[in-house]
């Protein structure tokens, strides 16, 4: 199963969607991109400005991702030429349909040369995304957000 950022701040930090994103991924390997590792410290940082957690459960969000990467409870692909060409074919595959910005479409080619179905994403151009290049999608039906 292929995470993107933002359920992977829900596994981070307390969220509505937290307690039924972990029980869905119980006994799923987990797999995200190496650009998790960038776009999860700017949404810690982000929920920290915003109110929503203080420096402290910043801090220990930022530990306990880095502890999941060194336990191996997910593992990262490397972004490389190869990920960028895909995502720029998938924008343009999207195209007009989908407004796909570039790092989402850097998640989607990443999910999709890394084979780890389904791409597990809240994210509703992500989603429209996935399901515009016939990637399978969790949640299917949970109402996603823009």
């Amino acid at each position: 199963m292929y995470l993107d950022t933002g359920i992977l701040v829900k596994l981070l930090t307390p969220e509505p969607e937290t307690a039924f994103i972990e029980r869905e991924l119980i006994g799923h390997s987990l797999v995200s991109s190496e650009l998790a590792l960038v776009e999860v410290k700017s949404a810690l940082f982000a929920k920290e400005r915003a109110g929503m957690i203080t420096a402290a459960q910043r801090v220990k969000a930022e530990t306990k991702f880095a502890t999941m990467i060194s336990d191996g409870i997910f593992k990262l692909t490397n972004l490389n030429n190869h990920t960028l060409r895909k995502a720029t074919q998938i924008i343009q595959g999207c195209h007009p349909k989908v407004p796909l910005r570039a790092l989402d479409a850097l998640h989607v080619a990443a999910c999709d040369l890394a084979q780890d179905f389904p791409l597990c994403t809240t994210d509703a151009r992500m989603h429209a995304a996935a399901k515009a290049m016939h990637i399978p999608v969790f949640p299917e039906n949970l109402p996603v957000k823009v």
